[in-house]
């Protein structure tokens, strides 16, 4: 383990992209999964990033460890409260599933679409983890300690078990 990187088991740290040339490089990539709700652009790092990044982060996690997330909304989505909306579920996605579910050591872009500030989250994590598994991203192991879990859908709403008596 390097120093001040996080400990094993750990979920991956996320961070933001920010830049527009970051975003372009995840266009460029032509790595991409188009669902319902949302369309996941992904570019894995190269050996230019990780030199970058370890030059940025000297003694803070290592690249590997790092998940980069962007995010965005065109006008097509609608107004600004929609798209900030859309984003913002988008945000919360990512959060819970990306750091969960997706490999490290790339740069993912999440792009809102019309149905994005609409459509049940449950639907979204479903789109999400969908588009992750079609890009080769998705994590061999589903939970990790400290990350959530997805419900059942049965589950705390006082299903009954069909074999108990009474």
């Amino acid at each position: 383990m390097t120093p001040g990187s996080a400990p094993s088991g750990a979920p991956p740290r996320l961070e933001r992209l920010k830049r527009r040339a970051d975003f372009l490089k995840a266009t460029r990539a032509r790595n991409s999964a188009a669902a319902p709700g949302l369309v996941l652009q992904a570019r894995v790092h190269d050996a230019a990033d990780r030199a970058a990044a370890d030059r940025r982060a000297a003694g803070r996690t290592a690249d590997d460890e790092i998940i980069r997330v962007g995010f965005t909304a065109s006008r097509k989505v609608g107004g600004a409260v929609d798209r900030n909306r859309a984003k913002r579920r988008l945000r919360a996605l990512a959060e819970e599933v990306l750091r969960a579910r997706a490999l490290p050591g790339a740069d993912y872009v999440l792009i809102a679409r019309a149905a994005t500030a609409e459509r049940a989250f449950d639907k979204l994590r479903r789109d999400l983890i969908s588009a992750l598994k079609r890009l080769g991203r998705l994590r061999a192991s589903g939970t990790m300690e400290g990350a959530p879990t997805a419900r059942r859908e049965d589950e705390g709403r006082g299903a009954k078990d069909p074999d108990a008596t009474g």
